[in-house]
């Protein structure tokens, strides 16, 4: 049984029946119930009770047949009507159930309500509205967490939204924490914008990830052009002014992908389509514009999520030799791992695909590491800001000087990274900047014979039906130190789609990264 069936607001209107009970659908809330009668009262941590009119009841499906029944009756055909049940859509967002429980009394009459009942059809009219637009065909659902399996399976998505503080037990974060990795979404909407649901939910995600606060999104990011190409928003304050603003979402992001995404401003009451004179919110149809771009990316990323749920390692069965090469990646400040498998992936295609007489090992290290001076490649990748101090700076400057050798790429083509490591890099050798490599370099050679490479559909759309490759460096002495990539290769070298990245597809980022390695152990 839903858990609206066991209240049935569809069969009067809350925002009616809480009229019918004199009481103001913009009511600060109302005390917990303890037993008996607990009157309403406004409080500090409390929202409105009711944002929107419940769910528009579902359509009955009927079909007129004729029918005979069994004689002695009458064997004159008679007319019945039979309710029709049409295939139910797949389940894509569980809209969870959040907040104590409430009672309002006035006049004798006593009724019930939680917090994330507020506003009751927001996520189901959203998907009316996105079914129509995008011609998909999904529906929500009404889950606790008492009887969710937390399979993302069941519910790719959960919608947590409301007004009030809320708090999650231990046993509900750890379930929660695996229901993401294991490639599930968590959405959050403070209704009305409301702060106290703001902070609350940021400190529970921050319990349930911990190490992971959330971030605000940057307008590059694949959720503000996953179906519309969004801009500015326009936002609407209690005054009834507005302001422009890039879209201000939060996310948690695992790997290349958001597993949190979190609106302090209200977006679920735009997608009901109504407004109300309290709160900041997104104006109607930017709300489910944004809603749509939602829905789209958590339909490209579920199977990449599912992918990344599972760890894979590379494993050389035989006992490490003075051979050995070491594949060493920074850490650094920015997300420094996104492709948890690329690494993985690429040594074991050089291992089954050169005659390189060498053992593969993989080292995550960090410059300061006196260890790093040892290793004769170094790679980063991100998709975020970073940024090196002046001694980083000068200790990659002197790896580098020695015979080193730096890959680099720019995770799923972001910008942000892009950027970063153009200004950094010009911290390590000031004077110098990164420069394409003509056609003919030795690099694209030295195993493969690398004349074009495949981009990704997004580079071919943005970019035009670009072929060749377009690596970058820094040599010194004549001799290559700095490789990198303005377009992503690890998503290739992992070997799955990333369906919003800019990069190159498999077997290019295979031979490119190959031909690096044999680079390395020969130069």
């Amino acid at each position: 049984m839903s858990i609206s069936s066991q209240f049935p607001w569809g069969e009067v209107s809350r925002r009616r029946f809480l009229k019918s009970l004199g009481i103001s659908c913009a009511c600060a809330g109302a005390g917990v119930g303890s037993g008996g009668p607990v009157l309403a009262a406004a409080e500090a941590d409390s929202g409105p009770i009711d944002c929107g009119p419940p769910p528009q009841a579902k359509p009955q499906h009927q079909t007129g047949g004729e029918s005979f029944p069994p004689l002695p009756l009458p064997v004159t055909p008679l007319r019945r009507s039979e309710k029709k049940r049409p295939p139910s859509p797949p389940a894509l967002i569980g809209k969870m159930a959040l907040g104590p429980v409430r009672w309002l009394t006035k006049d004798g009459k006593r009724t019930m309500y939680r917090d994330w009942m507020t506003d009751p059809a927001d996520v189901d009219t959203l998907l009316k509205w996105t079914n129509e637009k995008l011609g998909i065909h999904y529906r929500s659902n009404e889950v606790d967490f008492e009887h969710f399996s937390f399979d993302p399976r069941e519910l790719p998505a959960l919608l947590f939204a409301g007004h009030s503080a809320f708090q999650l037990s231990d046993e509900v974060r750890a379930r929660l924490a695996r229901y993401v990795a294991d490639g599930g979404m968590i959405l959050g909407d403070a209704c009305c914008g409301w702060k106290d649901f703001a902070e609350s939910f940021r400190s529970q995600m921050e319990a349930v990830f911990p190490g992971r606060p959330l971030r605000k999104m940057l307008r590059e990011e694949p959720v503000f052009s996953s179906y519309y190409k969004l801009g500015a928003l326009t936002y609407k304050k209690s005054d009834g002014s507005t302001f422009n603003e890039d879209p201000v979402l939060e996310s948690i992001d695992f790997g290349c992908r958001s597993g949190v995404i979190f609106s302090p401003y209200d977006m679920t009451c735009g997608w009901d389509g109504h407004e109300h004179p309290r709160g900041t919110r997104l104006l109607i149809d930017q709300a489910r514009q944004l809603g749509a771009n939602l829905v789209t990316y958590l339909l490209g990323s579920f199977q990449l999520g599912r992918f990344l749920s599972t760890q894979k390692v590379y494993y050389e069965s035989e006992a490490p030799s003075r051979d050995d090469f070491v594949f060493a990646q920074l850490i650094h400040e920015g997300d420094w791992d996104p492709d948890p498998s690329a690494v993985h992936n690429l040594l074991k295609h050089a291992r089954d695909n050169s005659t390189m007489g060498v053992k593969f090992k993989r080292q995550n290290v960090q410059l300061k590491d006196p260890r790093t001076a040892t290793y004769p490649l170094l790679y980063m990748t991100g998709h975020r800001e970073f940024a090196w101090s002046a001694e980083d700076a000068g200790m990659l400057a002197r790896y580098l000087k020695a015979g080193g050798l730096l890959l680099a790429d720019a995770c799923c083509g972001r910008i942000s990274f892009d950027l970063a490591f153009r200004r950094e890099i010009g911290k390590v050798f000031p004077g110098k900047s990164l420069e394409r490599l003509p056609p003919d370099h030795p690099l694209y050679k030295c195993h493969y014979e690398i004349r074009e490479v495949d981009y990704t559909p997004r580079v071919r759309e943005d970019y035009g039906p670009l072929t060749s490759p377009e690596l970058e460096g820094i040599s010194l002495d004549g001799r290559l130190a700095v490789i990198y990539s303005k377009f992503d290769l690890g998503n290739g070298w992992e070997q799955f789609p990333h369906p919003y990245s800019y990069g190159l597809k498999d077997e290019s980022a295979m031979e490119i990264g190959t031909n690096v390695l044999v680079y390395a152990t020969t130069h």
